[in-house]
């Protein structure tokens, strides 16, 4: 009796820790992650730029050249490709974010994350946390601690995943 005892609290505890670590079923690479209240601003390392701006998912974040602090020039078919980092409170920095994060509301009424007075968006052809694959594509540039990594050269092609589209996203 003692031992069947001992069994079921034994299983209950694995069942109790299970499930407060399972995950919460945090978005695919490059997609848009849930919006969540005060979502936080990590610093993620990257083999090419150093410390990086990083969302809650841990995938590379990115700024574009075409926005301001009010707005955003990235939407539709460029915000499939791009998708904004959302958020339903104010954002949070985490460890080693030292600027200013904000935030813009959208043409579609949501509210995007800024840094710095940038918006900020993720990359669909980030696969994994550490990937920043899209720096030069299309005016984006890797969203970095200190602003934004530079721009490659005309010379150096960006390297982006196979698409059928004409590279162009009209805006």
């Amino acid at each position: 009796m003692r031992a069947t005892r001992v069994l079921t609290f034994l299983a209950t505890a694995v069942l109790v820790v299970a499930a407060c670590t399972a995950s919460t079923g945090a978005s695919p690479a490059g997609g848009s992650p849930a919006a969540a209240a005060g979502v936080t601003v990590e610093t993620s390392g990257t083999s090419n730029f150093g410390s990086v701006l990083a969302g809650p998912n841990g995938m590379t974040l990115y700024t574009h050249a075409g926005d301001t602090a009010t707005s955003s020039t990235c939407s539709g078919a460029c915000a499939a490709a791009w998708p904004p980092l959302e958020t339903t409170a104010p954002p949070m920095g985490g460890f080693g974010v030292t600027g200013q994060l904000g935030t813009l509301t959208r043409a579609d009424g949501t509210t995007q994350v800024s840094y710095r007075g940038l918006p900020l968006y993720y990359w669909q052809g980030d696969k994994k946390p550490g990937d920043a694959t899209g720096n030069g594509i299309d005016g984006f540039s890797v969203a970095t601690v200190s602003g934004s990594a530079p721009m490659p050269s005309a010379s150096a092609p960006a390297s982006a995943p196979a698409s059928s589209s004409s590279g162009g996203y009209g805006y």
